[in-house]
């Protein structure tokens, strides 16, 4: 499939990178964009080949949220659209859950407003040091959307999360990482090559132990006990009948790496 605001890239070891492009608007969502995103996420989610989704910007830009220019609006012209209770914005969050691959968020640059939702979204946020989050929404007269508000309080804490979303303050790298936000900070000139390295160690691992332990990470804020150690018993017995854990444990009796 062929896209006008997104670079479609997969390396034969499988990561594939989605890159927002809009730079000269700091990837700003129009409804072009809002469109497509949930797309390349589903292709990629049904894609064997894809073993890593990296998600990043192009330019100097994660994502800056909606476009006032071009504005990707909730369509109220329709009985369909007046009950859509999701809105692009709550797809874009959806897709990113669906994706049964490890989602990493490069963050480039700036993400605000529902930028910084859709890299709350994904699993691991690898940040430049010239990156800044925003939630912003209060800066100009509106609540939270993007997830942010189910996202920011499990990451950080709800104390932290308050302050960020009622404030509309930005929160630079180095603070990110000290709150957990950020996965890792690296150099914004060695940022791409980083990214690249990490993401290919992750692809090297078994696709469905990803899959089964992104499961598990998803659900577990929300599951009682005794209904994830069900779930984790499950899911390690269909781990175990798979071809890298009988290799792994070949691997391991001989002494070697598998």
């Amino acid at each position: 499939m062929t896209y006008s605001h997104l670079v479609i890239a997969t390396t034969t070891a499988g990561v594939r990178t989605i890159m927002l492009d809009r730079p000269e608007r700091l990837n700003a969502v129009n409804p072009t964009l809002a469109a497509e995103l949930p797309l390349a996420l589903a292709e990629a989610a049904r894609d064997d080949h894809v073993r890593v989704v990296v998600l990043t910007g192009a330019g100097r830009g994660f994502c800056a949220g909606l476009d006032l220019r071009d504005p990707a609006l909730l369509d109220q012209s329709t009985r369909v659209g007046r009950l859509d209770d999701l809105g692009w914005v709550g797809r874009w969050v959806l897709a990113m859950a669906a994706c049964e691959k490890p989602v990493i968020a490069a963050v480039n640059g700036p993400a605000a407003g529902a930028g910084f939702g859709l890299a709350l979204a994904a699993d691991l946020r690898f940040v430049s040091a010239a990156a800044t989050f925003t939630a912003g929404y209060v800066r100009v007269g509106l609540s939270p959307d993007a997830g942010v508000t189910y996202h920011l309080p499990r990451i950080v804490g709800l104390g932290p999360a308050t302050d960020i979303l009622l404030s509309g303050r930005d929160v630079s790298a180095d603070e990110a990482l000290s709150l957990g936000l950020a996965t890792l900070v690296f150099a914004e000139e060695s940022f791409t090559a980083e990214v690249s390295a990490h993401a290919a160690r992750l692809a090297e691992g078994s696709p469905i132990a990803l899959a089964l332990t992104k499961r598990l990470l998803r659900q577990s804020l929300d599951t009682p006990l005794r209904t994830q150690l069900r779930d984790e018993l499950t899911h390690v017995k269909t781990s175990f009948d798979t071809d890298a854990a009988r290799e792994a444990m070949r691997a391991f009796t001989e002494q070697r790496r598998s």
